[in-house]
């Protein structure tokens, strides 16, 4: 004689048992790495904001960062080519979600098909990261970083189609070479023993120098004024800044310094970037993993296409945090 006990949960959406939500075991685990991630992220992302308020007047403008497009050299064009990255990224997901529907169809041909395009899509996100980290790193005209680990920029104020604007100058243009006694130590010149850094490109001396011989070249600090715009000085506060609080020259950015402000920016722009992007590259390398799956038929004899199902929940997670991330360093 058969009996059932009543639990008062037969009409719910979850009644037990081990499929909760009628998800499967790996569709579940995902979801609880997914969130887990979610909440690392949410912490990194908490401590930028927090940062970036506390350091708000000297915080690095985006616009002014990030104007580089490849094969596009000496143009500035302010976030083109952050957009084109999210826009890849975006349409990756896109792609994601047809192979997914057309799993659910058990359409091979066209989850191998979209599978392909959301692995180029990726790989050309991911490339293009790198690309930015590099452009980043390298810099752009270079600064010199005060005693107080302040930054100051050079640059003309100009007037183009009747707006007056602060042109920056590089360090290139603007120091004059000085016979020294700037000597990197190492083996070659006999100090075999002593290790130091890599020299900066110029001395603030040479720095100095140019700038007395460029009586148009202001100095801008990395403190924004009541317009939002870095401040700029004088031609005397110029001088006196560099002469007198000049420490050190800087071009390009690191965990150490940074040309375009504090070195927080840089900081957890690495970070932040770089963990997602770490997370991008691990997708790609799961989406070619289950691209080579569906084209061998594995998933076909399986009967299921499951596991693109749930590789998609995490190539969709990756989107969404670039989202915020996007919104965060080069938006706000």
């Amino acid at each position: 004689m058969n009996s059932t006990v009543a639990t008062g949960t037969e009409e719910k959406t979850w009644g037990g048992g081990n499929k909760p939500l009628k998800a499967s075991y790996g569709k579940m685990m995902m979801w609880f790495f997914i969130v887990s991630d979610a909440l690392t992220f949410s912490a990194f992302l908490a401590a930028y904001g927090f940062s970036r308020f506390k350091f708000v007047n000297e915080w690095p403008i985006a616009d002014e960062v990030f104007t580089h497009v490849p094969f596009l050299h000496g143009q500035e064009l302010p976030m083109i080519y952050v957009a084109f990255m999210t826009f890849v990224l975006i349409m990756s997901s896109v792609t994601m979600v047809l192979a997914v529907d057309a799993g659910h169809r058990m359409n091979k041909a066209k989850v191998t098909i979209y599978m392909f395009l959301t692995i180029i899509g990726g790989a050309i996100f991911v490339g293009s990261q790198a690309w930015e980290w590099a452009t980043f790193i390298q810099g752009d005209y270079g600064a010199v970083q005060t005693k107080g680990g302040n930054i100051l920029q050079f640059g003309k104020n100009v007037t183009e189609d009747g707006v007056e604007k602060f042109k920056r100058v590089s360090i290139e243009d603007l120091a004059i070479p000085i016979a020294d006694v700037r000597v990197e130590h190492d083996r070659s010149n006999g100090l075999w023993f002593r290790e130091e850094a890599t020299l900066p490109p110029y001395s603030v001396n040479e720095i100095y120098a140019g700038l007395v011989a460029n009586e148009n070249v202001l100095v801008r600090t990395q403190l924004l004024d009541e317009n939002g715009h870095k401040t700029i000085l004088s031609r005397e506060e110029s001088l006196k800044q560099i002469k007198e609080n000049g420490k050190l020259v800087v071009k390009g950015a690191n965990l150490q310094v940074n040309e375009y402000g504090t070195s927080l920016f840089a900081d957890f722009f690495f970070f932040i970037t770089g963990f997602h992007g770490f997370h991008v590259l691990s997708g790609v390398v799961l989406n070619i993993i289950i691209f080579f799956n569906v084209v061998l038929g594995t998933y076909e004899r399986r009967g299921s296409y499951e596991m693109v199902e749930k590789v998609g929940l995490y190539w969709h997670f990756v989107d969404l945090v670039w989202v915020f991330v996007f919104t965060f360093f080069y938006l706000v």
